[in-house]
């Protein structure tokens, strides 16, 4: 962690501005300047002075005991993804800054897997780029082509956000899997030029980001609006790729015998047998 930054207190500032003083039993009386709970009312819950509480959040204090983070995750009401990711903010390991973009290399064996499968799948990096992809995945949004970025996309194109009908629920899930993904490793230059981008771009981006909120992403069913066949609800599972870090194999699959599979069957009808676009080594952009 660097001299200048203050993860830990940035942290404990969005999270205490996002429980309500009723909550956790303080009566809302009086005029309050900022949302949530006061620091003097974070302290007092868990069990803390306010003088010790003070210096974690403005970062004087650096190593305070698990214990100590338990007992304000408790106040705070966070859940386990989001303890986790608290006790990371705590003394990290040594970072060396990278001076150039990690690679991300598609294993062979995840692309011959990923030719093989008849329903719209492909192969993201550890920030949503798209580094591999099937023929009935860009039927399905041309924004799955190789190349592409699903948080750019749902955030400054159009055409991506009239996909998802529930575009609020959708982007909300993106931002805290992106903070869950990162963890501490906030010099990376891709996460830096992407979070970059979306900050200056997207007010609600902004806002998401500001939240601190931090969860994996999980299988679940997604709602579409496809130009051309209509509404879809397909399940969404994310797959690690064995010995490639930070690498998920995405597929999209409907219920067997259901109107989905059905408009999805129509789907790779009008479109060409499937290829693989791929790329056996990238650069994140």
């Amino acid at each position: 962690m660097s001299e200048k930054s203050n993860e830990l207190g940035e942290f404990l500032r969005a999270r205490r501005a996002l429980v309500p003083p009723q909550q956790v039993g303080i009566p809302d009386v009086g005029v309050r300047r900022v949302p949530g709970l006061r620091r003097e009312e974070v302290a007092m819950l868990a069990g803390l002075s306010a003088d010790y509480y003070l210096r974690l959040e403005r970062g004087r204090d650096r190593n305070p005991s698990v214990q100590v983070l338990e007992s304000i995750a408790r106040v705070l009401q966070l859940d386990d993804e989001h303890l986790a990711y608290l006790l990371t903010l705590v003394a990290p390991a040594p970072r060396k800054r990278r001076r150039r973009p990690r690679k991300e290399v598609v294993p062979a064996g995840a692309l011959k897997l990923l030719d093989s499968l008849t329903q719209p799948a492909f192969i993201e990096g550890r920030y949503f780029d798209i580094l591999a992809s099937n023929g009935l995945a860009k039927a399905l949004s041309p924004g799955f082509a190789e190349g592409g970025n699903q948080l750019r996309d749902l955030f400054l194109n159009p055409e991506q956000q009239a996909l998802h009908p529930e575009w609020e629920k959708i982007t909300e899930c993106y931002v805290a899997s992106l903070r869950q993904a990162v963890g501490t490793d906030i010099d990376d230059p891709r996460f830096i030029e992407l979070t970059g981008e979306l900050s200056l771009a997207s007010d609600r981006f902004r806002r998401l980001w500001a939240r601190h909120e931090v969860r994996a992403q999980t299988g679940t069913p997604i709602r579409l609006q496809h130009p051309q066949v209509g509404e879809l609800i397909l399940n969404r599972e994310r797959l690690s790729i064995g010995g490639a870090d930070g690498l998920m194999l995405v597929v999209y699959h409907p219920d067997a015998g259901s109107a989905n599979a059905e408009k999805l069957a129509l789907l790779a009808s009008a479109g060409s047998r499937p290829t693989t676009t791929r790329t056996p080594a990238r650069a994140a952009r």
